[in-house]
Formats: C-alpha cells, sequence, structure tokens
C-alpha cells in the first residue's frame, strides 16, 4: 500500500530525497570499501602500511566471495522483509548491520584476520536486509499511476551513480 505524502521538494515527496541521500552514502561506503579491499588483503603486515599479507591469488578469491555473497543475500533480505519484517525494518536494520561491520573493519587490526572477518560478513548480512528494499521504499512514496514515479527512480539512481562515482575517487587519496 503506497504512503502517499503531500509534504514536497521540488515537486517529489521529501522523502525521496532522504532515501536518495541514505542510497548515495551507503553505496560511497560500498565502493569506497571495495576500492581498498584487495589492496589492503594484499599489504605485506610488517609494512609501513600494514594490510594481511595475502597472495594476490587468495586477495581475489576473497574479493569474488565478499562480492558473490553481496548480491546473493538481497534475495534473502527481501524475502524476510516481503513475509516478516517490512521494507522500513529491513533498512534500518541493514543500515546498523552494514554500519557495525564498517568499523568493525576499520578496527581489525592487520594480520588479526577473525575481526577482518566479522566485518566483511557483517556487511554482507547488512546488505542483504538494505538493498532489495530501499528501492522499494521509493516507489511505495507514490500512489499507482502517479507520472513523477519514473523521475523518482531517475533521481534516486542518480544517488547511487554519484555514490559509486565518488567513493574510489575520494577513498584512494
Amino acid at each position: 500500500m503506497p504512503a502517499v505524502t503531500r509534504e514536497t521538494w521540488l515537486g517529489h515527496p521529501k522523502g525521496l530525497f532522504l532515501l536518495f541521500a541514505t542510497e548515495m552514502w551507503e553505496r560511497f561506503s560500498y565502493y569506497g570499501m571495495r576500492a581498498l579491499l584487495v589492496l589492503s588483503l594484499v599489504a605485506g603486515v610488517q609494512t609501513a602500511n600494514a594490510g594481511f599479507g595475502f597472495s594476490q591469488a587468495d586477495a581475489l578469491k576473497l574479493y569474488g566471495l565478499f562480492t558473490g555473497f553481496v548480491y546473493f543475500t538481497p534475495l534473502i533480505g527481501g524475502w524476510l522483509a516481503d513475509n516478516y519484517l517490512g521494507q522500513r525494518k529491513s533498512v534500518i536494520i541493514g543500515g546498523l548491520v552494514m554500519a557495525a561491520g564498517q568499523f568493525t573493519l576499520a578496527s581489525a587490526i592487520p594480520g588479526n584476520l577473525g575481526l577482518f572477518y566479522v566485518g566483511l560478513v557483517l556487511l554482507v548480512i547488512g546488505n542483504g536486509f538494505f538493498k532489495p528494499n530501499i528501492s522499494t521504499m521509493v516507489g511505495d512514496l507514490y500512489a499507482e499511476g502517479d507520472a513523477r514515479r519514473d523521475a523518482a527512480f531517475t533521481i534516486f539512481y542518480m544517488g547511487i551513480n554519484t555514490g559509486a562515482f565518488l567513493a574510489p575517487l575520494v577513498c584512494s587519496t
């Protein structure tokens, strides 16, 4: 059931811009971390910018597994949202779990793989709850047949692309 709102900004419900910003920063976080993941895995443990000392082959395997699970878990998160939690709760849970994952990764001491793996798993789980549900919340801002809905998804996806574009530029400096 769409939650149509009357408060607008630039002709769209104000909620669209909250969802835009939330998704933009989530994508910034995700792509920024991905830009640094393999580099931190292959960096030596005893170097100035210490990492985890993986071989390139092992680092790329972990990168592939991580990315694969990131794309698989939204199937589970979407099902849980549809059948038990609802979209809003799922997005909140996903965002909090992803934040915990990012903080855990930032706290991982080079060479301490346990904490590092916990951070990656938290990111994967949080993504599973977050990604399939935030996009559907955009659609629910509009009544069925509302001509602004297509433009809203364009604006929303501009947020995704902005976050994805800025992340490697900012995180690599």
